[in-house]
């Protein structure tokens, strides 16, 4: 399996993934332009994109690229909160796997402030590898079993929080929690 990273980060999120037959988009949060000079100009090489929740650092590119002939896979709760549509958007749910080229796909639930997060397993019928991909998540409740790839990014910022205390997205009483989690893994 080919993995290339095109952003990593609060700034934003986007990764190629291929097994030599299918070629995929996991989430889509740099602009548009940025996505055609990474993927060296062939949107086209894409099955679809994968988004895992609303944030913009994941979805901003979710409408253009649509506009641009690319199949968007998603929750209907991240559609909903990232004001998309279209025949291009193509609501997932957790568990509930599907095909898309030569991946099997199934998204799983996560923990997030968001509408319905995703992380999503992907399994090569070419090859045989799986890849699990999550984000911005504190748990995942689920083991995979045989897995070749594991992708996982977070991020923390204080701001961040507070935004999302003050839009009744986090409970105060959580913070205390989330911070002492971020000391704990800076420790190992």
């Amino acid at each position: 399996m080919e993995i290339k990273a095109l952003a990593s980060g609060s700034t934003g999120n986007a990764y190629i993934v291929g097994d030599g037959q299918t070629t995929v988009l996991l989430d889509a949060g740099i602009p548009v332009k940025a996505l055609q000079v990474g993927s060296g100009f062939r949107l086209r090489q894409f099955a679809g994109c994968f988004i895992t929740h609303a944030h913009k650092d994941h979805s901003k590119a979710a409408a253009g690229l649509a506009r641009l002939g690319m199949d968007i896979y998603t929750s209907q709760g991240t559609i909903d909160a990232c004001g998309l549509a279209g025949h291009r958007m193509h609501p997932v749910k957790a568990l509930e796997e599907f095909q898309l080229g030569t991946f099997q796909v199934l998204p799983f639930d996560v923990e997030h402030v968001v509408p319905e997060p995703l992380g999503f397993l992907l399994t090569s019928t070419a090859t045989g590898e799986k890849l699990l991909y999550f984000t911005d998540t504190y748990f995942v409740r689920y083991r995979f079993t045989g897995l070749t790839h594991i992708m996982a990014e977070c991020n923390y910022s204080r701001e961040g929080i507070q935004r999302s205390v003050e839009a009744g997205y986090i409970p105060i009483e959580r913070v205390p929690r989330l911070e002492l989690f971020v000391r704990e893994q800076r420790t190992i």
